[in-house]
């Protein structure tokens, strides 16, 4: 779907220049070298949230209490800042983002799995017991994304996804011993979101760098997202599997929805028939405007407010029209606008 004339403007405009950059790159396909392209990626750095959150870093790399980088500190701890910095395009370029990358992968990876855990060990790094999947791909991701993939300790993160993520959809037991203890992100049925964030982990390393295992485990989490038709019950496409699914916001942090979900397949050039309702779904939620709007949000807590609640979404509409291109672009006859 082609954005109109206004609200591709809107979207270049100086004053979020994270969208800006992603505007620029992910819908006018433009490269790093552009000048548009390099001067928004600076302005990152100095305007708007990221230097924002930048500023309430504390000086050993974290946000809020040091040892509670997950669960007390929803949505303004370490974790979850470190989510949103990546998603507006912070990275290593700037010190705090490297210093914050350190942190959490001295004080959150098991040293042994390479997995993440919601709580540290007691012989440091995180605890062996408590590596939940969601937020093994969050930071794998938010990782990456800071510029770290090569990183041997980013590297082992990346293998504990392709090792262990599972895709049961209630057609066996539940899987038995490490890591699979949590009985919400694994049990009978995978939990979705560790699927997505798994998927956005892996769709985040360049195409020439996936080794067999990321593209077979990139294969069987595309697969598995579209037995559900991305959002439905796989043994009940008439059914909606979670109606929040269907309600569009940024960031997600640890949950997902329905125009995330089609944007990775977009993305890895998937084009299926199982796909369509999702795509259905996201062309009628667009305002007269060209717009759409959050049906969800966390403004009111997270640690700097990014958007307006209940005005049109920059995000989600760049989120949105990204997906809807690429899959246009996939298609011979293409998607009418």
């Amino acid at each position: 779907m082609k954005p109109d004339d206004a609200t591709l403007k809107w979207l270049l405009e100086e004053d979020n220049p994270s969208v800006r950059y992603f505007a620029l790159t992910g819908l006018l396909g433009k490269p790093a070298s552009d000048p548009a392209v390099a001067s928004a990626k600076k302005a990152i750095k100095t305007t708007g949230p990221v230097p924002a959150m930048l500023a309430k870093q504390e000086a050993g790399g974290y946000w809020g209490v040091e040892q509670d980088f997950y669960i007390r500190a929803k949505y303004k701890g370490t974790v979850w800042t470190i989510i949103v910095l990546a998603e507006l395009g912070a990275d290593i370029s700037d010190p705090r983002v490297r210093q914050a990358g350190e942190f959490i992968l001295s004080h959150a990876q098991d040293k042994e799995s390479g997995g993440f855990a919601y709580l540290p060990g007691p012989g440091g790094g995180g605890d062996h017991e408590k590596i939940i999947p969601c937020l093994s791909g969050n930071m794998v991701f938010s990782l990456i994304r800071f510029g770290m993939l090569d990183d041997p300790r980013v590297q082992q993160g990346i293998e504990w996804l392709t090792r262990y993520m599972r895709f049961d959809d209630k057609d066996g037991p539940a899987p038995k011993g490490w890591p699979y203890w949590r009985e919400p992100c694994w049990g009978r049925h995978t939990c979705m979101m560790a699927v997505a964030k798994g998927l956005k982990a892996l769709a985040e390393i360049p195409p020439k760098k996936r080794n067999a295992a990321v593209r077979r485990t990139i294969s069987n989490c595309a697969e598995f997202i579209l037995k559900h038709h991305v959002y439905r019950r796989s043994h009940d496409p008439s059914r909606i599997a979670k109606p929040v699914w269907t309600d569009f916001g940024f960031p997600l942090m640890a949950g997902t929805d329905a125009v995330e979900m089609l944007g990775l397949l977009a993305d890895l050039g998937y084009r299926d028939a199982r796909m369509e309702e999702a795509i259905d779904l996201v062309k009628s939620k667009r305002g007269a405007d060209g717009r759409w709007l959050t049906d969800k949000s966390l403004n009111q807590r997270l640690l700097v407010r990014l958007e307006t609640d209940g005005k049109p979404s920059k995000w989600v509409t760049l989120k949105a029209l990204r997906a809807l291109r690429r899959v246009r672009r996939l298609t011979d006859d293409g998607i009418p606008d």
